[in-house]
């Protein structure tokens, strides 16, 4: 019980998972402003949702650095002499740059009222969305003694969060409009129904695991971290909001309000628990 590691101490610290759960959102927004050129529900949603995904943007950028203690090591990141493609930092570095330009030059065609230029830089934006919570997952799937993280499902789950609570602010953002409420009603439901599966596969895997991957499960389902886990990101995060939104109930407006709020609690509290539960092992071990 208990292999033997050597990280001792928590490297990850906290302000990833913020990170991540701005990012996660940041995706989701650009999801919908694209959406909004296929689903005319959703067009009141365009400008908003292209400005929030970029000033979410700036906001993770600005946690990165800050967590590298010596801000100018960000730009050793982009040095192509330093960028070594077989990691995903590198991947994600990129990307992250790719989505900023691209966010920009969405922006600056919305402006002008590029609808050409504007629907294509909506797709290319959304492209590079999608591909920050896969590289955020992947980031943490190539840890080989870390059980939860070495699953092939994390980036699955982290693009449905991103979903989730992308959809979740849209909603917010949408406020009284009836018909974009309908559309973001049905991502907010399932995407928080596929989170909940998501959930229930990643704890039967690590609770059946080897020696390392019960123990990972029992701190993560235990104390404080068993309450945020369970009780805030499954329970009242994923499942109450799936079911909520599933009942004829879930088509008014106060149940909607309350859904995007809970997805939105859950999903950070989720993200924390993926990201300090493993690690949290480790400083035992």
């Amino acid at each position: 019980m208990g292999e033997y590691v050597w990280f001792h101490d928590v490297s990850w610290h906290a302000t990833y998972a913020i990170y991540f759960f701005v990012i996660g959102i940041l995706a989701g927004l650009s999801f919908l402003s694209y959406g909004s050129w296929r689903t005319p529900a959703l067009r009141p949603l365009r400008e908003k949702a292209a400005y929030g995904s970029f000033g979410l943007l700036i906001i993770g950028g600005l946690l990165l650095i800050a967590d590298l203690s010596q801000p100018m090591r960000f730009l050793n990141i982009l040095n192509p002499a330093y960028l070594h493609f077989t990691s995903p930092l590198a991947w994600g570095a990129v990307n992250i740059v790719a989505f900023g330009i691209s966010s920009v030059l969405y922006i600056l065609a919305l402006q002008k009222g590029d609808e050409a230029k504007g629907k294509l830089l909506a797709l290319v934006t959304a492209l590079l969305a999608l591909g920050l919570p896969v590289y955020t997952g992947y980031d943490l799937t190539v840890h080989q003694s870390r059980p939860l993280w070495n699953t092939p499902i994390m980036p699955v789950l982290f693009v449905a969060l991103a979903i989730a609570s992308g959809s979740a602010v849209g909603s917010l953002i949408a406020g009284a409009n009836a018909e974009a409420q309908k559309v973001l009603r049905e991502y907010m439901l399932w995407s928080a129904g596929a989170v909940a599966v998501i959930l229930v596969s990643i704890m039967g895997t690590t609770n059946y695991g080897g020696a390392a991957s019960e123990l990972t499960f029992m701190i993560m389902t235990t104390g404080t971290m068993g309450l945020l886990f369970i009780g805030v990101g499954f329970l009242a995060g994923s499942v109450a909001p799936a079911v909520m939104l599933y009942a004829p109930i879930g088509k008014s407006q106060g149940v909607l309000m309350i859904s995007a709020l809970l997805i939105l609690i859950g999903s950070a509290a989720l993200r924390y628990v993926i990201l300090m539960g493993p690690q949290q092992l480790q400083t035992l071990y």
